[in-house]
């Protein structure tokens, strides 16, 4: 483990932001975007709504502000006002329905924001088995129908889409034959701010360890279970033969199989905001994702790799789509097949020795592509200059 002396910060949501205030800001700027998300969380509504949001500050003739679910009388009325509506992930009901129609009459545009693959309904039965829900349960069908069905409805309602990667685009293409950009998922400046001071720390001391190897695993949520399968015997076997070895496992997940006789050599640290979570990634050596190889998550972004990458700790990954596309195995990260972990990790460990080396190419590469300014071109031309063809 890297010794680190980055205290726990004081936290809190960094986006809320009066009514008053966001509706003020439908008034200014040459361009201008609302977005509407249903709630204000660290997941989606960071990545898709308020990262995007600050990135396009960057440009000061474009003015960008969020709703909410609960505001939808607000919205409407700011119509006239604004140019592009983005509906971020959100389920069909008759308000929406009226808010677009109305948004399209006053000739605006309007795009559906998805970082998922949860709005084809051939799919529900694939997303509840990878999530590892009870696929004998009598009540579980019906909401998650529901739920996909509604936003596959508000997907068509809206004239194109934005999306996490190509994989996932060519789902939505499949579906609708709408018009498709992927704006990938990126850091924000507060964990940008934070990852610099952590980062700073590991070259300042050399790359110093405590002469412990933690492996890291950041869940989340209980429904990465199976995903942590993928790797769990391989994991089991390195800490059965190597004692300095740990696995740090942070947010909710039940351990199963060979890991569950493992617990003293297993670090439980409870779920942390999106800050704090990033000292527990800078001070692992290697931070785990393992993942399915399916249609549903080969639709999931490369956050892990650059949220890591950016504190400068390696990744192990399996070459899904997105992990593919931005890890180069060996320089900048592992790739590892189901049956290659065992090997991938005794690979990891063997280069320790240069671990500097590709931390920081690692981390360069994570500065030079996932920073929030690097996208403000992409996404202002996306919403205000690209035309709403189809294909």
């Amino acid at each position: 483990m890297f010794a680190l002396a980055q205290p726990v910060v004081s936290y809190t949501d960094p986006w809320p932001t009066p009514l008053a205030e966001r509706l003020r800001r439908t008034r200014q700027g040459k361009h201008r975007v609302a977005y509407l998300y249903d709630t204000l969380d660290s997941g989606t509504f960071r990545y898709r709504v308020y990262n995007m949001i600050q990135a396009l500050t960057e440009r000061p003739e474009i003015a960008a502000t969020y709703f909410t679910g609960g505001e939808l009388p607000a919205l409407a009325s700011a119509l006239p006002d604004i140019d592009v509506l983005v509906v971020g992930r959100y389920r069909y009901t008759n308000e929406l329905s009226q808010l677009i129609c109305r948004a399209r009459d006053y000739g605006k545009r309007v795009f559906f924001d998805t970082d998922d693959l949860v709005f084809d309904l051939d799919y529900v039965p694939l997303m509840a088995a990878t999530l590892d829900l009870n696929l004998l349960h009598p009540d579980l069908w019906d909401p998650w129908f529901a739920m996909v069905g509604r936003m596959g409805a508000a997907l068509k309602l809206c004239e194109a889409a934005l999306t996490t990667n190509e994989h996932l685009a060519e789902r939505i293409r499949c579906f609708t034959a709408k018009r498709v950009t992927v704006i990938p998922n990126f850091i924000n400046r507060e964990q940008y701010a934070l990852s610099q001071q952590l980062y700073a720390q590991k070259q300042a001391s050399g790359f110093a360890r405590d002469g412990r190897v933690h492996l890291g695993y950041f869940s989340g949520s209980a429904t990465h279970n199976k995903d942590l399968e993928v790797a769990a015997g391989a994991i089991a076997r390195l800490l059965g033969n190597n004692p300095d070895v740990v696995l740090r496992v942070v947010g909710f997940m039940e351990l199963k199989g060979p890991l569950r006789e493992l617990g003293a050599r297993i670090e439980r640290i409870e779920f942390q905001d999106f800050l704090n979570l990033q000292r527990h990634v800078a001070e692992v050596e290697l931070n785990l994702v393992p993942l399915q190889d399916n249609e549903f998550t080969n639709c999931k972004s490369e956050l892990k790799y650059f949220e890591a990458g950016i504190v400068g700790t390696l990744t192990i990954a399996s070459p899904v789509f997105s992990y593919r596309q931005s890890m180069k195995d060996g320089a900048t990260g592992f790739l590892a097949r189901d049956y290659e972990w065992d090997s991938k990790l005794a690979a990891a460990l063997q280069r320790l020795g240069d671990y500097h080396a590709l931390a920081e190419a690692a981390q360069r590469d994570c500065e030079q592509r996932y920073l929030w300014h690097r996208h403000t071109d992409l996404i202002a031309e996306t919403l205000f200059s690209s035309p709403m063809s189809s294909g």
